[in-house]
């Protein structure tokens, strides 16, 4: 496989056939659900094909595009009877460098993870999306770009603000943050995370 700058090079099991297998269930083709997920036609097939991994924002707004949760693009068993999440019980996932671990029940309106950014030094997407977004710096400091202001949060700090606000995040610091992190999932297949290197992109 390639390594593609700012992606890992592992493989992430199961992200690849479930895309597949879930644009084809929603009956979109790939070019329909390419510009719906703001992507281009062939990145989204090498996603599909496993030869690029999605980013955990990539993989958001990929399941927002479908209507449905990170969990069932990883193709985990949703567990949707018991709302205690217990530690060890779901294995962390590495996506684009960014590690998550899964914090609340899938299949909810709200959608909870404990995320671990390295510090990269790259340009980060900007994303815009229906929606509200909360988050709650553990270890480290992150840098949250809205709009036009950036603000850098320590630990115990958090950020709470509207999706559809222009917005980056990544870690401040070389050796990385650590955060608790907590979206609204549009489930609609109209709602729309955009990602893109320039100008910002609005659906």
């Amino acid at each position: 496989m390639t390594t593609v700058e700012g992606e890992s090079a592992g493989a992430l099991p199961d992200v690849a056939p479930q895309l597949r297998a879930l644009r084809r269930r929603r009956g979109l083709t790939l070019e329909a659900a390419a510009r719906r997920a703001g992507l281009s036609p062939a990145h989204l097939s090498r996603l599909e094909t496993g030869r690029r991994q999605p980013s955990l924002p990539m993989l958001l707004g990929l399941a927002r595009t479908y209507g449905t949760t990170v969990s069932e693009l990883l193709g985990e068993t949703a567990h949707t009877t018991d709302p205690v999440v217990r530690a060890g019980r779901a294995e962390p996932v590495e996506a684009g460098g960014w590690t998550y671990h899964q914090a609340g029940a899938a299949n909810r309106a709200m959608q909870a993870l404990r995320v671990e950014l390295p510090y990269t030094g790259l340009r980060d997407a900007v994303r815009v999306h229906p929606g509200e977004e909360w988050l709650y710096v553990l270890a480290g400091r992150v840098r949250l770009a809205l709009a036009d202001a950036v603000h850098v949060l320590d630990p115990g700090d958090s950020a709470h603000f509207d999706s559809l606000t222009p917005h980056r995040i990544a870690a401040a610091t070389r050796g990385g943050a650590e955060l608790l992190f907590v979206h609204t999932l549009m489930q609609s297949p109209a709602a729309d995370l955009c990602l893109g290197d320039g100008p910002v992109q609005r659906h």
